[in-house]
């Protein structure tokens, strides 16, 4: 895999340079509310303008359905970019239009653009081979040089991540390269004991990861809503608490191979409960109970992990030397359920381990509650891309950047 430092050596002045970002950056309206994936991609952005190149920034933001919708423009995370990188940043009104062309043609040496949301037109992420392919050689005519920085989508196989490099000469960025040699840490050389903390709501999206980390970590901690379906599969009534019935049997036997082989599973030993989900919008007060987990009320649901686990978990982590963290412990975006969270962010900060942030909420978790994002190893900006690579699969966007 080509590196940038190596792309600069070759030289780019004069060339466009189109850098697959990950922009996707949530919104409320078009303010931002967490621009942390802007920022991690400003050092292959800044150095490249730097060399001269002619830097045009590509990326997708939410989900709309292969056609243009306001709510989903990138034009609000163009604007954050120039403020961060200290000048202007063009911005083009659609992906490969008159404007794309227009834009891009117009850059001149050390400037820098970006156009418009990628997944607003239908190439980008077509499950159609060819329909791809027609949008990659679209967007191939807009540059000379391709930079592959949005990790936070190596794992999808749309146009602009799997089908454009191949069009392209080709490079990774700092934040890929970054990343890649953070996960590698994780599955070819974890220093133990080696903790993983699992969250999030539903079970079913980290199975696949619980399964290849069961051969490699000492200890899985779990939490959040997947917790629920853990319990049950322990013996626990969990009343109205999430749980993915259909996964128990999944969940008893990952249980039983981590007993074989040794692994620590940690579950929580008390949740607190209500009779219903928070008013995020409000945020007005819960009053939520704290229960053993073998006396959750019927009709009441598990929203976060209670003051007796978080003892627990913070001293599991205690004497870790590797730590990786993904998925909240609990409804963290309510201030009543957002102490098992907290918690943990807390026992990676105070832990002498190598402590790595898996990306998605859990990213948005730390900064949300105020934890110097310095403190921890590493906090990665693909909650999936990470989750994917530790399962040991092949991650399209780092395969389509291999030489």
């Amino acid at each position: 895999m080509k590196t940038i430092d190596q792309l600069l050596a070759e030289g780019v002045a004069g060339k466009r340079v189109f850098v697959r970002a990950d922009l996707n950056v949530p919104l409320a309206g078009t303010a931002i509310t967490d621009d942390g994936r802007i920022r991690a991609v400003l050092p292959t952005v800044a150095k490249l303008a730097e060399a001269g190149a002619r830097v045009v920034v590509a990326s997708h933001l939410g989900r709309p359905k292969g056609a243009p919708d306001p709510a989903f423009s990138l034009a609000p995370a163009a604007a954050r970019l120039g403020e961060l990188l200290g000048t202007e940043v063009a911005f083009a009104a659609d992906t490969v239009g008159d404007s794309a062309r227009s834009v891009v043609a117009g850059l001149a040496d050390g400037q820098v653009a970006v156009i418009e949301n990628l997944r607003f037109n239908p190439g980008e992420t077509s499950k159609d081979d060819a329909e791809r392919a027609a949008f990659a050689d679209q967007l191939a005519s807009l540059a000379d040089v391709y930079v592959g920085d949005g990790f936070g989508a190596v794992h999808r196989k749309h146009a602009s991540v799997y089908d454009l490099p191949a069009r392209l000469p080709h490079a990774a960025g700092y934040l890929i390269a970054g990343e890649v040699g953070v996960l590698k840490k994780l599955t070819d050389d974890a220093k133990r004991p080696y903790a993983v903390v699992l969250g999030g709501a539903k079970v079913s999206d980290k199975l696949g990861v619980i399964d290849h980390l069961l051969e490699k970590a000492d200890r899985i901690l779990i939490g959040g809503g997947m917790a629920y379906t853990f319990l049950k599969a322990q013996g626990h009534e969990v009343g109205a608490s999430l749980l993915q019935e259909d996964q128990i049997p999944v969940v008893r036997e990952y249980l039983e191979r981590a007993g074989k082989k040794g692994v620590e599973f940690v579950l929580p030993v008390d949740v607190l409960v209500a009779a219903a989900f928070p008013d995020l919008k409000t945020k007005a007060p819960a009053h939520p109970t704290a229960v053993a987990v073998d006396a959750i009320p019927a009709g009441q649901m598990g929203l976060d992990i209670g003051p007796e686990s978080r003892k627990l978990y913070a001293s599991k982590l205690a004497d870790t030397a590797t730590v990786f963290w993904n998925g909240p412990m609990g409804v963290f975006e309510h201030p009543d359920y957002a102490e098992g969270t907290k918690a943990v962010a807390q026992a990676l900060v105070d832990s002498p381990a190598f402590t790595v942030v898996g990306g998605g909420d859990s990213a948005a978790a730390v900064r949300t509650l105020g934890f110097d994002e310095n403190a921890f190893g590493h906090i990665s900006t693909g909650g999936g891309a990470s989750l994917e690579y530790l399962e040991g699969k092949t991650l399209p966007g780092l395969a389509a950047l291999e030489d």
